[in-house]
């Protein structure tokens, strides 16, 4: 069954009939566009200013016809919220100011595809509200201008998102692995990033973060790809690769993740420990197909960055040699793997 509002000069008959089940509610067009706005939820002081009165209200939450979600929150209609909903609930039950935040803002710009089973919000400090179960409510003195100016469900915008992520980073890795995948999908850039920075008085590993988004904005657009150049290719002293390197064909544009173009060797970076079948297949085929353009492939993964990084700069260097590099593969430590004398063969 559908339930619509009444005008305000019918609110007398409407409590008479409020626990009917077979009423319905004539509802004021501003307020079903609102409604509809907010994925069919509506908090109480919003009823009111349509012109329901708090026992009518009461009566529709009793009735079954509304459903509290949050308390002074309600879902207009039966059966389950969506997440759309949920979300809208949170916002609303905050109150004035609030915007999701976090990882649930995050789930919204897609930066990460993991659920949070909790869900952030970011009110004005001056305001409280009190985290309690699922909800997990932050402040913040500059939420005005880190509210996403349209979007909707209310929101902080994606870099001071991405900021606050690295802030509750628990790891410099996890912190790189996340401005890393904000920058690969294209959903802000490593200059808006650093200028977003900027504005802020306190942030976690704030050099290092700088630092890994000027890699980042050079093409480095995954934690493999950042661990490759400061674990293998930087303090081994091989020759710069340039990063997410295109090439064309008649089926359009490739990217490359390291190119040492003067050599012709491509040096591929796989994040995944195990693919399924049919993601080997199509990464057999990329590999086979960069032959095509007269290139040599290495491929490496996590292990091969971040347990052998020497023994791979070593591989690294010696194709790079063959290829006609005249220089040497320099010794990153003590006892790194190119400081040990060359196999005979």
């Amino acid at each position: 069954m559908s339930y619509q509002q009444t005008v305000p000069g019918a609110l007398g008959e409407l409590r008479d009939q409020a626990e009917a089940d077979s009423v319905t509610f004539k509802m004021p067009d501003d307020c079903e566009s609102l409604v509809r706005l907010q994925d069919g939820v509506i908090d109480r002081s919003q009823a009111v200013s349509f012109g329901l009165s708090p026992d009518v209200i009461d009566r529709l939450v009793r009735s079954g016809r509304w459903q509290p979600l949050r308390r002074g929150v309600y879902l207009t209609h039966s059966g389950d919220p969506s997440r759309a909903a949920a979300l809208w609930a949170a916002v609303r039950y905050a109150g004035p100011g609030a915007a999701l935040s976090h990882k649930t803002a995050a789930e919204l710009f897609k930066i990460d595809d993991r659920r949070d089973s909790r869900v952030h919000v970011t009110i004005p400090t001056e305001r409280r509200v009190n985290s309690a179960g699922d909800l997990i409510v932050h402040r913040s003195s500059r939420i005005a201008e880190a509210i996403h100016p349209s979007l909707q469900p209310p929101r902080i915008r994606v870099e001071d998102t991405v900021l606050d992520l690295v802030d509750a980073a628990a790891t410099f890795d996890e912190a790189v692995g996340i401005v890393s995948a904000a920058c690969q999908r294209r959903l802000t850039t490593a200059d808006r990033l650093l200028a977003a920075m900027t504005k802020r008085r306190k942030i976690r590993w704030r050099a290092g973060v700088a630092e890994a988004l000027g890699d980042v904005g050079a093409g480095a657009h995954s934690l493999l790809e950042y661990r490759y150049l400061h674990l293998v290719e930087r303090p081994h002293g091989l020759p710069r690769a340039t990063r997410q390197a295109q090439v064309r064909d008649a089926n359009g544009t490739r990217y490359l993740d390291n190119l040492y173009g003067d050599y012709g060797l491509c040096v591929e970076l796989d994040g995944l420990q195990a693919h399924p079948d049919d993601q080997r297949w199509q990464d057999t085929r990329r590999i086979n197909k960069i032959a095509e353009y007269g290139l040599i492939t290495l491929r490496y993964g996590w292990s091969d960055i971040d347990v052998r990084p020497c023994q791979t700069a070593v591989q690294v260097g010696a194709v790079l040699r063959s290829r006609g590099w005249a220089g040497q593969v320099r010794p990153c430590a003590p006892a790194c793997a190119a400081r040990q004398p060359a196999r005979r063969r």
